[in-house]
């Protein structure tokens, strides 16, 4: 590839600003129509810079324009993704997003390639680590995908930083205020500020963003207090900070190397206490203002990395980084059964509360060739590595909870993609993942008999596979078929956490075999100047899954290794018309799971497992120069789960927003649960039957809005 750096740059961000699928509200929508006259848009997420549309499989990227869409009705980094993702799980709202998975299985969370997914030790808290003011475009990559390495089982959410614009210093500030409409006092304000200052010289380029957001107490439609989860950790009642700063270099025409730090740290106030609900009588968990004991729950994390590209290294194109993520995960105190031990205090009378922490340092390497075979023919081979170090401790009492365990990979890679005619493609590739799980030896709590479990070593050696044919019989007309395999470690905290029996080691443990996901996925494209339509069908499987349980008697949540398999289908269209973008997607799944082990797929998977089926319609207008506007609308449909207590009752809600371009900046006004539905979140009518967290959702909110560029 001759380009310079700075074109490719260039002609990259013009790409994703065709991708939008509604109008851009907040800047002039003459960027986000289509075009046939930019370059192709590239999946950085797929490893081999396959291009958007003509991948095997279900591939979507959501646009600079289409976050701001969404951060303009909520902050909240889950919501962005379920209202933009149907087969995404809705959002909790709360600090942990354990049960928020992508077609029921959990995907790969990374921003700029670098994994904030801790497979080892799962907290659940991998989607609030980057605050998506940063974020200039999210590419998902729907089913299995061993592309990354461990833990993309459900796919693979890629989110990718924004980008230094070359020429003259360009900066940023946008400033936020939401409020109920039910009651409206200091208590129940949220603020939020962001600022950024990006530029770029001959050699040298920069960026340094900055965010900051307090959010008080959440009320429901009725205006009661929604119920804090001072265990999990919650969005409501919290503190957040955010700063990312980048540093380029371009060495030469063809080479660019860049620094990347980013530093999120989420805490709650620790202002209020739950109040258990009653979930038989329909009464939800609220809250009243009382210190809880113990510290605040937060997430802390430090993402960094160094990246160096090569768009011309003897004909080929080398993109290599190293990096590094830290993690500290403290969840809030409680004095569940779990904790108990009669050598520190009476039985009942224990407060603690758990910490995970991660530490990985890792490498991606990977050289592209495109040119083969008359150009037909593109090959990519790679080399990845991973040293990641996870523990979790019980903080208040300094007692270890799960072992310290560190997991080394080394992981060779091959993709191909060759163009037999130039209606046909076919795609194909292998990855070989080396793996040691190394872990000391310990003993476990009381509550699980402080039983002593040998440490040891576990060697993983697994060839993952993946094929698919892409076809297109007509003009903007395209058929694709694709098989893929996943690779991802079981939840190795809540297997070792838990053991009771004495005299077992690590290297006998069957609950610690790896997680081989097989997806199958075939669908059909068709991509006019005005109108995109898609639809797919996909199939999941696993002979040895990882399904999530809670355990009422010990308040924990268990790991059982069982035959899962999730069905489903995908489908969504998008037309343009004048001014208006339009937009209808739908999901529907279904999760089976093998309750006693004899082969038979016999009970339906719960909400902490699978999301619900899921209808997405968005219309956004661009009525004057000045004037926007947004609406949309997500209906989840009720389900039920063979008797376990936890059906689900579906409901519906709408968010609207508008904005209007001032002589300088633009200000907006949105409106979250326009119509102000009193619901029960998907979570806690499915996932677990328990009146702590019987959670009511967020009533009618407005946020009022102000950007600036200059």
């Amino acid at each position: 590839m001759q380009a310079s750096a700075c074109t490719a740059i260039a002609l990259t961000s013009m790409a994703h600003a065709q991708q939008a699928s509604s109008i851009q509200i907040n800047n002039d929508t003459s960027d986000s129509l289509p075009s046939t006259t930019v370059a192709p848009i590239v999946v950085t997420a797929s490893r081999s810079n396959a291009e958007l549309g003509i991948t095997p499989q279900t591939v979507e990227i959501i646009s600079e324009n289409q976050i701001q869409n969404q951060l303009d009705i909520s902050s909240n980094s889950s919501d962005v993704l379920s209202n933009l993702l149907p087969s995404y799980t809705p959002s909790r709202s709360k600090m942990n997003g354990s049960g928020e998975t992508l077609r029921g299985r959990t995907p790969l969370i990374m921003i700029d390639g670098v994994p904030q997914s801790n497979p080892l030790r799962p907290t659940g808290r991998e989607a609030h680590s980057i605050d998506f003011s940063m974020v200039e475009r999210v590419e998902v990559i729907h089913g299995a995908n061993a592309s990354n390495g461990m833990g993309a089982t459900g796919g693979v959410i890629n989110i990718i930083t924004k980008k230094p614009y070359y020429g003259k210093t360009n900066q940023h500030l946008s400033v936020q205020v939401t409020a109920p409409t039910e009651k409206t006092d200091s208590e129940n304000l949220n603020y939020k500020a962001s600022y950024g200052i990006n530029g770029a010289g001959e050699k040298i380029d920069y960026l340094l963003s900055l965010s900051y957001e307090d959010q008080g107490q959440y009320l429901d439609a009725k205006g009661r207090a929604i119920g804090v989860d001072n265990t999990q950790g919650d969005l409501m009642d919290s503190q957040a900070y955010d700063v990312l700063a980048k540093l380029g270099y371009q060495i030469d025409d063809n080479q660019h190397i860049q620094a990347s730090v980013n530093r999120y740290q989420i805490k709650n106030k620790n202002t209020y206490t739950s109040v258990a609900g009653d979930r038989d009588k329909g009464i939800p968990t609220t809250s009243e203002k009382k210190t809880p004991p113990g510290e605040a729950p937060h997430n802390d994390v430090w993402t960094s990395s160094i990246r160096y590209e090569n768009y011309d290294l003897a004909g080929m194109q080398l993109d290599a980084m190293v990096f590094n993520q830290e993690f500290e995960g403290l969840f809030g105190a409680t004095d569940s059964n779990t904790f108990q031990d009669p050598k520190i205090a009476p039985e009942g009378t224990l407060y603690d509360q758990s910490r995970a922490k991660t530490s990985k340092i890792g490498s991606k390497v990977s050289l592209t060739k495109d040119d083969l075979l008359n150009s037909r023919l593109k090959l990519t081979a790679g080399f990845d590595t991973v040293y990641d170090q996870s523990k979790q401790d019980l903080y208040l009492t300094n007692r270890t909870y799960v072992p310290l365990s560190k997991y080394t990979s080394y992981s060779p890679f091959i993709q191909a993609e060759a163009k037999v005619t130039d209606n046909l493609t076919l795609h194909g590739g292998a990855r070989k993942e080396i793996g040691t799980l190394d872990t000391e030896s310990y003993r476990t709590v009381a509550r699980y008999n402080n039983v002593l479990v040998k440490g040891g070593k576990l060697d993983f050696d697994e060839n993952l596979y993946n094929a698919g044919i892409v076809y297109s019989p007509i003009d903007n007309t395209t058929v694709f078929a694709n098989y893929s395999e996943g690779y991802s470690m079981p939840d190795v905290g809540r297997a070792l956490r838990s053991i009771k029996k004495p005299g077992l080691s690590i290297e006998n443990l069957k609950q610690l075999k790896p997680i081989l996901t097989k997806n199958i996925e075939t669908g059909v494209r068709l991509n006019q100047e005005d109108t995109n339509f898609e639809l797919s069908l996909f199939q999941s499987s696993s002979d040895f899954g990882d399904r999530s349980k809670y355990d009422a008697k010990t308040d924990a949540f268990l790991m059982s290794r069982e035959k899962t398999r999730i069905r489903g289908l995908e489908t969504s269209i998008s037309q343009k018309i004048d001014n208006h973008a339009l937009k209808l997607a739908y999901s529907h799944i279904e999760g089976k799971y093998d309750s006693n082990d004899d082969g038979n797929l016999d009970k339906n998977l719960n909400g902490l497992n699978v999301g619900p089926n899921r209808l997405i319609a968005s219309w956004g207008t661009k009525w004057t120069d000045n004037l926007s506007t947004y609406l949309q609308a997500n209906h989840a449909f009720k389900r039920n789960f063979d008797g376990q207590n936890l059906d689900f009752g579906g409901y519906t809600l709408v968010d609207a927003s508008v904005a209007y371009k001032l002589p300088k900046g633009t200000a907006s006004l949105a409106v979250s649960n326009l119509l102000d539905k009193d619901y029960i979140t998907y979570y806690s009518q499915s996932a677990l039957a328990n009146n702590d967290r019987y959670f009511a959702g967020r009533g009618r909110t407005v946020t009022l809005g102000y950007s600036v560029d200059f």
